[in-house]
């Protein structure tokens, strides 16, 4: 049966546009449409600098760093692996080939490693903010990624993992071991056993208790650590869970409010006694059977924060006595007359009369009668009088005939202590003291105090120094977890480390 002449047309139009797209196939075959070139880096090569550059970074940061920049570590870290996920299929591509949009993430990362360079060259607290800033501001071009398919990791917890309960420094187990007594032995007629040989201990491995004491819990009672991850297109499509993976141990993730959660043992994160240490977990997601990782950033606290020392400059009042010897003072009376002098005296400046020690001296009592020398014609007296002023001395010297012929003459003086009150200053050492995760420590205040220092060493690395006066406020907090309060009524200072103040 013959086609009709529609059916004739439609046909044709069919075959020219095949005949026109294989011609088109052919050509893009034979013209490759970005063509390769050597010396320009690809995308992969990109970001493999990138990572490359990251782990020198967090390698060469010390106590202060780990903590101080470890946000933006862990920014830097997020970003570099979400353009890994995002450019898992043009990894070949020339990255000049990429738009300008595709390469601004690419410009944050730089200028967030540059200020984290800055950082640990300079090492002070300005650069560091810097650091700081660049890492918050990288976290838009973390936000901006999320559109498309491509997994994502925007945010994970905790930062720090908390120090372990057992401390990590107690050691050694002994077993109880079941020694018949050698009396018994002896009684019994039988040879006394050898005594048994015990075995040296084994050198435990880092971090690994050798030693439980009943009140010290166990290892395997160290509660899990829960990390949480945050993004998008972190499930799989054909139905495999997430994996973490941190050193041996692996586990898959379980899914609670559109966020990868996963229950951690404490001892696959490796800890070091006195000083932070960074930790790296692998995060693995499968897309079309294809692993794809990223690298999440723990800073591990030790098992011991640090240790304190406490200087205070305490100021003690201690007497100082001298004696004063006054002048002598001569009352003189004519025959048959009396006559009193009376002289008052101030002490030196910063000095005060002692009114328990002064006594009186009667230097000489004279008396004559007909030019005859008698000292029994003069009955005068030499006394304490009652002062004009406080802290005044006064003395009354009196010359007074016992008959009435007689003339007399008296000299008198007094003697006294004088006492003022000396300041000194000593230093009061604590000594070099511990820090404990679980216990706060009080260290009392003396209260002839005038004004201390505190030095504090945090994570073998970290150094503060605080101080304070007698009534005043503490210094300001400055130390990585740590609080520093003045107890009520400024008798002590109570130093307190905790995993939560961060």
């Amino acid at each position: 049966m013959a086609a009709s002449p529609t059916v004739r047309l439609v046909l044709i139009a069919v075959v020219a546009v095949a005949v026109v797209g294989a011609a088109v196939a052919a050509v893009r075959l034979a013209v490759p449409a970005e063509p390769l070139d050597p010396a320009l880096p690809t995308v992969a090569e990109r970001i493999a600098d990138l990572r490359t550059e990251r782990a020198g970074l967090q390698a060469r940061a010390d106590a202060e760093a780990r903590i101080a920049l470890l946000p933006a570590f862990r920014t830097a870290g997020m970003l570099v692996d979400d353009l890994a996920a995002r450019h898992d299929r043009d990894g070949d591509r020339a990255f000049d080939r990429l738009s300008p949009a595709a390469r601004q993430p690419f410009q944050a990362l730089d200028a967030l490693n540059d200020a984290l360079r800055e950082a640990l060259e300079r090492q002070t607290e300005g650069a560091r903010a810097a650091a700081q800033r660049a890492g918050e501001a990288t976290v838009a071009a973390v936000d901006r990624l999320v559109a498309g398919d491509a997994p994502t990791v925007l945010a994970y917890t905790p930062s720090y993992v908390p120090p372990r309960r057992a401390g990590g420094d107690l050691s050694l187990a002994v077993p109880p071991l079941a020694v018949p007594s050698p009396r018994l032995a002896l009684e019994a007629g039988a040879p006394a056993p050898a005594a048994p040989a015990i075995p040296a201990p084994a050198i435990a491995a880092p971090g690994a208790p050798r030693y439980a004491p009943p009140f010290a819990p166990p290892v395997d009672d160290e509660p899990a650590v829960t990390v949480e991850v945050v993004g998008a297109n972190l499930l799989s499509s054909g139905g495999a869970a997430p994996v973490l993976s941190i050193g041996g141990w692996r586990g898959p993730a379980s899914v609670r409010d559109g966020r990868l959660v996963f229950a951690v043992p404490r001892q696959a994160f490796p800890s070091e006694a006195t000083r932070t240490a960074f930790t790296l977990a692998t995060l693995t997601v499968r897309r079309e059977a294809r692993p794809i990782t990223f690298q999440l950033l723990f800073a591990v606290l030790p098992d011991k924060p640090g240790w304190f020392a406490l200087d205070q400059r305490v100021q003690a009042i201690a007497p100082e006595a001298n004696t004063l010897v006054s002048p002598e003072i001569l009352a003189r009376a004519a025959v048959g007359e009396s006559r009193t002098v009376r002289r008052c005296f101030d002490p030196p400046e910063g000095w005060r009369f002692d009114a328990e020690r002064v006594r009186v001296v009667i230097v000489e009592r004279l008396g004559w009668q007909d030019d005859l020398s008698d000292p029994t014609l003069n009955g005068g007296s030499v006394e304490i009088v009652p002062p004009d002023k406080p802290g005044q001395v006064c003395l009354s010297v009196m010359a007074k005939p016992a008959v009435k012929t007689a003339r007399t003459a008296t000299i008198g003086r007094f003697e006294a202590t004088l006492v003022r009150d000396v300041v000194t200053e000593t230093i009061v050492r604590s000594g070099v003291r511990a820090l404990d995760w679980r216990e706060a420590m009080r260290v009392p205040l003396d209260p002839r105090l005038s004004e201390w220092k505190l030095y504090v060493r945090m994570f073998d690395g970290i150094d503060r120094e605080f101080s304070g006066r007698a009534g005043g406020a503490a210094a300001p907090l400055k130390a990585p977890f740590l609080s520093i309060e003045p107890e009520e009524g400024g008798k002590a200072l109570v130093l307190r480390v905790d995993p939560a103040i961060e």
